[in-house]
């Protein structure tokens, strides 16, 4: 049980980006949530795990499996603090 067996797409802001790294060659290509949405009906309501399964590299000749990650887009920040 992981973040992926619990999150919808339909869950994402339509601006997350999804990064689909290959493991097979190791291809990064990057997508959105709305992206996925658009393939065809009801794909908001796919799981992570599931987009994952059916997601392929795009690398010319490739089509092996992929891994999913979040892309953060620089919403965290760094530790400011220290001990007193």
């Amino acid at each position: 049980m992981n973040w992926k067996t619990h999150l919808r797409v339909s869950d994402l802001d339509p601006k997350q980006r999804l990064e689909a790294t290959c493991k097979v060659c190791g291809h990064v290509h990057t997508f959105t949530s709305t992206d996925v949405i658009r393939q065809g009906k009801n794909r908001g309501f796919l799981y992570i795990d599931e987009v994952e399964r059916e997601t392929v590299c795009k690398a010319r000749g490739c089509r092996g499996q992929v891994r999913l990650a979040l892309v953060r887009s620089g919403d965290t920040s760094g530790f400011v603090g220290g001990m007193a």
